[in-house]
């Protein structure tokens, strides 16, 4: 029997499932209520629905709208309105020395202790010109915006990837599970026509024993293929978001589907690189990355120009009451303008920092397009190796089927051995095996290679597409 365990990967799902905990997001089994047959593209939706990291993506992208919207008000001026109320009262002493000062300028004068005094006021302040400050922050913010969805798109295909390996992993465990019970069916089979024939004496009773051991030896495959499949689809639930980690009871999983012809064509390497430039998700928030750096570089630059600020106020002033009138009322209205001549050098600085983090930011984009030109050349040998992996295997396991059955005719005729038929079996289901994971890796391949491509996410999510 042929492992699945290399078909998942393993630290990627971790990492996911991780995260899944780590948000604490709460799922229904709403969207399986109609649902019998759990294919790759409703497993994909249910992934995409449920899974906390794509909501915590989706809210990353919310919070780049809002910093735009802050960004956005800049631009617009700002109304204050202040109001205050105070009451004073002097020391006994103090307003006695204060009165008689005061009465000798006026001897009928009268102070009030405790004195109110209260004040209310409108505050206007607009931004004529900051160096273009406003402009390159209000860029920096919508290539964030950008950034965070692009980066929502990255996360969704770097969810289907690990969707699609746990989804084929538990598919070929259904596939071995099927073998092993083919297995334990056939020596069943033959265990049964032994002991019918040693009852009429044609047959002996090492056979039987044989068979036995046989039927045992190939019950203990099964148990851990199921256990296997069991474990794949515990894989597969997490990954989905779903409660307590597994698919609700009276789901199945599809079975493996026959490949359809596009699948066994050599892909088209080169145009394949050239769509994934255009189409990575990740690359795009890259790139909207280092146009966000060079408009912060810009906004860095504003410092070196004036800043040309209108203000206005409306203040009121009134003692012991509140009850303001026209008269209590004035106001200013005037033109600001500052201009930093000297801070230390930290303009500069934060100019070559903002230059630098542009550096850095481009030579990244030019690693990743190094980088994902790479991966996709190498998914796309991947996939070539398997087109030649299934077409061996598919006609390997015609020819040992072919045999099994031949030395199956010849042990009932009395002139083959339990030997022989016991390795034929075994070839048989080794072969099997092999086959089934030939299918599950083409499978797997061509969608690796979408992921390379940036093409995974819509391709699970519209209609079925060739390469």
């Amino acid at each position: 029997m042929v492992s699945l365990r290399w078909m998942i990967p393993w630290t990627l799902v971790a990492g996911l499932l991780a995260a899944t905990a780590a948000m604490g997001g709460e799922t229904s089994l709403a969207d399986l209520s109609t649902i019998q047959v759990l294919d790759l593209k409703s497993a994909a939706a249910i992934a995409l629905a449920d899974n906390p990291g794509i909501a915590a993506a989706q809210a990353r992208v919310q919070r780049a709208k809002a910093q735009l919207d802050q960004a956005v008000a800049a631009y617009w001026p700002s109304l204050d309105a202040s109001a205050a109320a105070t009451r004073v009262e002097v020391a006994p002493n103090e307003y006695d020395s204060n009165l008689a000062q005061a009465r000798f300028f006026d001897p009928g004068i009268h102070i009030d202790n405790p004195d109110e005094h209260y004040s209310a006021g409108l505050t206007a302040s607009w931004v004529l010109f900051n160096g273009f400050q406003r402009k390159f922050n209000h860029l920096a913010a919508r290539h964030g915006v950008d950034q965070n969805r692009a980066a929502l798109r990255d996360a969704q295909r770097l969810l289907l990837s690990a969707v699609v390996s746990a989804f084929y992993g538990a598919q070929l465990a259904q596939e071995n599970r099927a073998i092993a019970q083919a297995d334990v069916d056939f020596n069943q089979r033959q265990l049964k026509d032994a002991q019918a024939r040693l009852e009429v004496g044609t047959g002996t009773l090492s056979d039987v024993l044989g068979f036995k051991v046989r039927v045992n030896d190939t019950r203990a495959s099964l148990i851990v293929a199921k256990r296997d499949y069991e474990t794949a689809l515990l894989s597969l639930a997490a990954l989905l978001g779903l409660p307590e980690g597994r698919l609700p009871a009276g789901l199945s999983l599809a079975h493996l589907e026959t490949e359809p012809s596009w699948e066994l064509a050599p892909p088209e390497t080169e145009q394949l690189v050239h769509i994934a430039k255009e189409r990575r998700p990740d690359l795009e928030q890259r790139r909207m990355a280092l146009q966000q750096a060079q408009a912060r570089a810009k906004a860095a630059q504003a410092d070196y120009y004036p800043t040309l600020r209108l203000n206005g106020t409306l203040d009121g002033d009134r003692t012991g009451d509140s009850d303001f009138e026209k008269d209590d009322f004035g106001n200013s209205v005037g033109l600001n303008l500052t201009y930093n001549l000297f801070s230390g050098g930290a303009t500069r600085a934060r100019v070559r920092e903002a230059k630098a983090v542009i550096r850095e930011t481009s030579k990244d984009l030019q690693d990743l397009e190094n980088l994902l030109a790479s991966k996709v050349r190498s998914a796309a040998t991947v996939v070539l190796a398997a087109q030649e992996q299934l077409r061996l295997q598919r006609g390997n396991t015609r020819l040992v089927k072919e045999n099994r059955d031949l030395v199956e005719k010849e042990y009932t005729a009395g002139q083959g051995s339990l030997v022989r038929l016991n390795e034929a079996q075994r070839d048989l289901t080794t072969a099997r095996s092999r086959l089934a994971v030939a299918r599950v890796s083409l499978r797997q391949s061509w969608y690796d290679l979408k992921a390379q491509t940036g093409q995974l996410v819509e391709n699970l999510t519209e209609s079925p597409k060739g390469p």
